[in-house]
C-alpha cells in the first residue's frame, strides 16, 4: 500500500493535470470526465475520486493531447486517474484491512481463499462415505456434498459480499456527494443503466473505441468488457432459475443439458471465458498499468467458468466430486472477494455515473 506522502503526491498530480485540461478544453466532448470537468471552476483534491471512477481509461484524451509526454507538462490523465482509482477501491473498502490486502496481493489472496474453501469442501466429502461413489441423475451433487452445506456456505459468503459492497458503495457515494434521492431518481437510473449496459464511454472520444498504443481505434476492449458483463449476468440468471427449479418445482440439480439453467449457464460461461481472456490479452498487449486486483478478478472469473464447464462435461464420472469441490471453492471465494477485487469498480463507476447524470441532466 502506498504511504501517505505517495498518495498526496498522486492526488496533487491529478489535480494539476485536470486543472490544465480544464483550461485547455480540447477534449471537452470526449467522455463524461471532460464533460463534467467543464462545470468546475477549480478542481480540488476531494474531486479526484469522483473523476477517477468516472474515467473508463479509453486513452482518447492521451492520444489527442498536445501536452502529453514528452512535453514538459507531462499530461497523462489515464495514468493519473488509474492510480487514484485503484487506491479508492482500498480506501472505501469494508473492512479496510481486507481492501489493503487485496490492493497489494489480490491474486495470492484470491487463490489462497479458493484453495482453503476447496479443502473445506473436500473435507466434507471425505466425511461422507457416499462421496467416493459415482452418482448420476437429479440430486447427484447433493450425494457428494450435502445440500445444507452447499446452501449455507453459498448464502453466507454471498450475503457477506453484498453487505461489504453496499457499505463500500455507501462510503464512496457520501464522499463524492451522492444522496439517496439521486440513486432512486428515475431519470438518473435510466441514463446510468443505459451507459453501463452499452458501455458507451468505452467508445472513446470519437465513438470508434479505445486507442491502441499506435493511436488506432478499436472496440475490442468494449466488446470484451461486454462479454464479461453479460456472461456474469447470464450465470447469475442461471443460478436464480436453478433456485426456482429446486425450491419451487422440486427439481434437483444437475439438470439436463437442454434445461434453461444449463443453457443460460453455458452461454454465460462462454462470455466469462472469452471476456476475461480477451481483456488480459489487451492489457498485456497495451502494457496497461495493471494492479493485482485486475488480475485476480480476471483469473477468478475465467477459472470459475472453466471449472464449471469441466463439471458439466464430467458430471457423470468419478471425477464429479473433485470437480464440484474445486468449482464451488472458487465460486465461494469469488463471493468473499467481490468487495475487494476489481469487480467493485463496476459499483463505484455506477455511483459516479449517477452523480454525472444528476449534474448533467
Amino acid at each position: 500500500m502506498p504511504d501517505a506522502l505517495t498518495l498526496r503526491d498522486t492526488t496533487a498530480e491529478a489535480v494539476q493535470m485536470l486543472t490544465v485540461c480544464n483550461a485547455c478544453r480540447y477534449c471537452e466532448g470526449y467522455c463524461a470526465v471532460f464533460q463534467d470537468l467543464s462545470h468546475y471552476r477549480k478542481v480540488e483534491a476531494q474531486d479526484i475520486d469522483y473523476f477517477a471512477n468516472l474515467c473508463h481509461h479509453c486513452t482518447a484524451c492521451l492520444h489527442a493531447c498536445q501536452y502529453k509526454p514528452p512535453h514538459e507538462f507531462g499530461i497523462d490523465i489515464p495514468r493519473a486517474l488509474t492510480a487514484t482509482r485503484e487506491q479508492s477501491y482500498a480506501d472505501y473498502a469494508w473492512p479496510k484491512p481486507a481492501g489493503d490486502l487485496f490492493a497489494n496481493h489480490g491474486v495470492i489472496a484470491s487463490v489462497v481463499t479458493a484453495v482453503c474453501l476447496t479443502l473445506v469442501l473436500g473435507m466434507t466429502m471425505w466425511l461422507n462415505p457416499a462421496a467416493a461413489e459415482t452418482h448420476t441423475g437429479p440430486g447427484a451433487f447433493y450425494a457428494v456434498i450435502p445440500h445444507g452445506v452447499m446452501a449455507a456456505t453459498g448464502l453466507v459468503t454471498f450475503s457477506y459480499g453484498l453487505l461489504a459492497m453496499f457499505v463500500s458503495a455507501l462510503r464512496y457515494g457520501r464522499s463524492i456527494g451522492v444522496r439517496s434521492g439521486d440513486v432512486f431518481n428515475y431519470a438518473n437510473l435510466l441514463r446510468t443503466t443505459h451507459a453501463i449496459a452499452s458501455m458507451r464511454h468505452l467508445g472513446g472520444g470519437h465513438g470508434d473505441g479505445c486507442n491502441e498504443t499506435d493511436a488506432a481505434y478499436t472496440n475490442r476492449r468494449r466488446y470484451f468488457h461486454q462479454a464479461t458483463m453479460w456472461g456474469f449476468l447470464l450465470c447469475f440468471a442461471a443460478t436464480c432459475v436453478a433456485t426456482i427449479y429446486e425450491l419451487g418445482l422440486g427439481r434437483l440439480s444437475p439438470f439436463p443439458y437442454t434445461s434453461l439453467p444449463v443453457v443460460l449457464g453455458s452461454l454465460g460461461g462462454l462470455g466469462l471465458l472469452l471476456g476475461p481472456a480477451g481483456l488480459a490479452w489487451l492489457r498485456w498487449r497495451r502494457d496497461d498499468p495493471t494492479s493485482p486486483m485486475d488480475w485476480s478478478l480476471l483469473l477468478m472469473l475465467f477459472t470459475i467458468s472453466l471449472t464449471g464447464f469441466a463439471l458439466m462435461l464430467w458430471r457423470e464420472t468419478s471425477w464429479m466430486g473433485a470437480l464440484l469441490a474445486v468449482h464451488l471453492g472458487f465460486v465461494l471465494a469469488f463471493f468473499l472477494t467481490l468487495p475487494y477485487g476489481k469487480f467493485v469498480h463496476g459499483i463505484y463507476r455506477g455511483v459516479a455515473l449517477i452523480k454525472f447524470a444528476r449534474d448533467n441532466p
